[in-house]
């Protein structure tokens, strides 16, 4: 019961990585606002509160809400939502993104650009002002901000999506230090490459294919799960981090530090976490 008591608001909740944050979250004690867009945050909601009941527990333990993190009215609430229903907010997990398309830079156009930083970047900046005022006045919290390796290390035809999830990787370090004196921890995780429910529909495997060319770029040898980075989630947002704020923690099998000197040759990563991660 890590989370016991504690409230988090979780974007992209409804499936994919933010579904395992808000099943093992809710597990480890915590009561959740669950948004996304695609609407299976309330099939998401509706489990979590079936197990509550079932289990002997009458009250809520989940709220679903559809929000666009790309729209500050949405974003705004989100967070009320959980001041609402619960009282206060002690976690927000800025979960939901996109990739966008693969192209060399040239070839991007200005509306990839706008789209794929409007959800993936502006999206957190809104999360963490609005969580930070609700955080504030209720004594502190933690901020656990979903980012990518790509953000990390290079990505070739991914220049858009990297150019923001770096983004998000600086404003989670600024954020720490401007708010690590009012008891605000904020973290990020980094995938690489995950195996979530939107790489597993382009693809024609039902399960993780062991012989994914990508594989070979990553020292475990394996995808990444949804449960492997809702699990870092869960460490970064409980009391057992309380000595780390400002981290970008790579989860992705060692591809970011064991390829780091194959340049344009390293094998890309697969990490997608719209909406469903």
């Amino acid at each position: 019961m890590r989370l016991e008591g504690k409230i988090a608001v979780i974007t992209g909740g409804g499936s994919g990585m933010g579904k395992a944050m808000a099943q093992i979250f809710s597990a480890e004690g915590a009561k959740l606002v669950l948004a996304d867009i695609s609407g299976k945050q309330d099939e998401v909601a509706a489990a979590i509160n079936e197990a509550a009941s079932a289990s002997g527990a009458n009250e809520v333990r989940a709220v679903a809400v559809h929000a666009n993190v790309s729209d500050e009215a949405d974003v705004q609430a989100m967070i009320k939502a959980a001041e609402d229903n619960f009282g206060r907010l002690d976690i927000l997990c800025n979960n939901a993104g996109f990739g966008g398309p693969m192209a060399a830079l040239a070839d991007q156009s200005l509306e990839d650009w706008n789209r794929v930083h409007d959800t993936n970047i502006k999206g957190a900046f809104l999360g963490m002002k609005y969580g930070i005022q609700s955080m504030l006045k209720t004594g502190g919290g933690a901020i656990v901000n979903t980012t990518s390796a790509s953000g990390v290390v290079g990505w070739k035809h991914h220049s858009i999506y990297g150019a923001a999830k770096a983004g998000v990787n600086q404003l989670t370090k600024t954020g720490a230090l401007d708010y690590s004196d009012q008891n605000i921890r904020i973290n990020a995780i980094a995938p690489g490459t995950m195996w979530t429910g939107l790489v597993e529909a382009s693809q024609t495997h039902a399960e993780p294919p062991d012989d994914f060319p990508m594989l070979a770029g990553i020292p475990l040898g394996r995808w990444g799960l949804a449960k492997d980075i809702a699990y870092a989630a869960l460490y970064l947002a409980s009391d057992e981090a309380a000595y780390v704020t400002g981290v970008i923690l790579p989860v992705d099998g060692g591809y970011s530090i064991g390829f780091s000197g194959m340049g344009a040759e390293r094998p890309g990563i697969v990490s997608v976490n719209e909406g469903e991660t």
